[in-house]
């Protein structure tokens, strides 16, 4: 499935089964695990357990983002509600450490930041695109304010024994390309 103008080097496709392992070795990676509510190692149990749920669940999607025609990360979208106004959450990881090794991190991260809002609202036609990130994050943040979402109060919540200020995020249709 290809999103918005994007060349056939960057988009996404459906998440598979041969997917699976991919996708929890980059949830485990380190940096990412930081920048998430839950930081402990993921199980491959557990990781095979979300993986059934979600798979199982129509409000949710699991899509892979390739870069240069290589998987690279993973974009979820959740809670979709496609009657009525239609709205959604998403969210995102990449492998860190292997487009760090290709000198690719930052276009990767616009790329996907790009095909997910336009999958959202081109695809999904959501109203408003909801998702969270972690205070601390502040380059995701940024990055976030630039493609023109709105942050919520934070509010304080403890994960894997640890407090985390969690900041809401949305970005309505109407003011996704707003100059």
């Amino acid at each position: 499935m290809r999103t918005g103008t994007e060349s056939e080097r960057h988009m996404l496709r459906e998440a598979t089964g041969d997917d699976v392992n991919l996708m929890l070795s980059w949830r485990n990676q380190e940096i990412n695990r930081q920048v998430s509510k839950n930081s402990h190692v993921i199980t491959a149990e557990e990781h095979s357990r979300w993986w059934r749920n979600v798979r199982a669940d129509p409000t949710r999607r699991v899509l892979i983002h390739l870069h240069d025609g290589l998987p690279c990360g993973v974009v979820t979208f959740s809670d979709l509600r496609l009657h009525g106004p239609r709205t959604g959450s998403w969210g995102f990881y990449l492998d860190a450490d292997g487009l760090a090794e290709r000198g690719a991190t930052l276009p990767a991260w616009l790329a996907v930041m790009r095909a997910a809002v336009d999958h959202a609202f081109d695809v999904l036609e959501l109203d408003r695109l909801d998702g969270e990130v972690l205070a601390h994050n502040t380059v995701v943040r940024q990055m976030n304010r630039r493609f023109r979402f709105v942050e919520g109060p934070g509010r304080r919540e403890i994960h894997d024994g640890r407090e985390i200020t969690v900041i809401p995020i949305f970005l309505n249709r109407a003011d996704r390309r707003a100059r």
